[in-house]
């Protein structure tokens, strides 16, 4: 039993999302909380920029839950950036106990099962899960500075800046975190750093695979499967590796990789990526969908590939990981306050 399920089953009492310009053009503008139209967010640096992305997401999900951040027990937030830098300055002057982790673009299921382990054990009464990604900072991280100019391959995703973020208590109102599966690393040997969906696909299959076996539950229980960002090249390998399990999840599955653009006006390649992809999407259109009873259960599957650019370098593989939450919209006798 690889599963983990929420005996208390902790609110997602509050969430946002935040996104940039381009995301704002994208299918799903419409639901995010804020546009953001300048990338720098008036910062004299791209990093400075999605660290105020990320603390202003973070504010703003207080804010909607009618609480200060100083309220929060605990930040539990990872991004793109060197050792997480990103988010250590974003949650710099709160005074609130702070969990750096790192899943790259799995990041926000991994704070989510992280903060709500903690809020269902009662070692915290509200904690918030909160990632981010901004394209600059990543294109600085793991390929090239942006003046470089280099061309892009057909299977680059575009890495969103956007950010998400959700605070975890108890309440009586849905959505409500009921079960997860935290992810092995998967790594079938795929060493192309421009082609991050082939390498994250397997980890997706396996992690989802599992999730259903130990519950005993079936893809059409659920309302949406959401993969993270497997983009239009990772998203058909899902389903051919889930196939040969005897799997088929296609009249569920939902990546917001794939999604988040509209491929016929945005050059955006493959699709999106990024911590923030999946974050936002969450924050911004599945849990609103779930609070309002538009949804009654999903499973968020964000993936990452675990690269560096020095691993990269010295001609290593892509490990592979993906981290699941489900999330349900329908009351199960709860009670108390966030």
């Amino acid at each position: 039993m690889n599963s983990i399920r929420f005996r208390n089953q902790p609110t997602l009492h509050s969430f946002a999302a935040i996104g940039g310009q381009k995301e704002g053009e994208g299918n799903f503008g419409r639901f995010f909380d804020r546009i953001e139209p300048d990338p720098a967010l008036g910062e004299k640096n791209w990093e400075r920029a999605e660290s105020r992305l990320q603390a202003e997401t973070l504010r703003l999900a207080a804010a909607k839950g009618l609480l200060k951040i100083e309220e929060l027990d605990c930040i539990v937030a990872g991004d793109l950036i060197n050792q997480c830098t990103g988010s250590t300055f974003a949650a710099r002057g709160t005074d609130v106990p702070f969990l750096g982790v790192y899943g790259a673009c799995s990041t926000m299921a991994e704070s989510l099962l992280a903060a709500g382990m903690l809020v269902d054990g009662g070692y915290v009464r509200r904690a918030a899960a909160v990632t981010s990604s901004h394209f600059s900072t990543a294109e600085r991280q793991f390929r090239f500075p942006l003046s470089y100019g280099g061309q892009r391959t057909p299977t680059a995703q575009w890495t969103c800046t956007a950010s998400g973020a959700a605070i975890l208590g108890r309440h009586a109102a849905a959505p409500y975190l009921v079960g997860g599966c935290i992810g092995r690393i998967c790594d079938l040997g795929v060493t192309d750093t421009t082609n991050m969906g082939a390498a994250m696909a397997p980890a997706a299959a396996d992690t989802i695979s599992r999730y259903l076996h130990d519950t005993g539950t079936a893809p059409g229980q659920y309302d949406a499967i959401i993969t993270g960002d497997l983009g239009q090249i990772g998203s058909p390998l899902l389903m051919e590796l889930l196939s040969g399990q005897g799997i088929d999840i296609a009249d569920v599955h939902f990546d917001c990789g794939a999604k988040i653009f509209d491929p016929d006006t945005q050059d955006t390649h493959a699709g999106g990526s990024g911590c923030g992809c999946s974050a936002s999407l969450l924050c911004g259109y599945f849990l609103p969908k779930l609070a309002a009873g538009e949804m009654r259960r999903v499973l968020f599957c964000a993936t990452g590939a675990l690269l560096s650019a020095m691993s990269s370098q010295q001609g290593e593989s892509i490990p592979g990981i993906c981290h699941l939450v489900e999330i349900t919209g329908e009351a199960n006798g709860k009670g108390g306050n966030a």
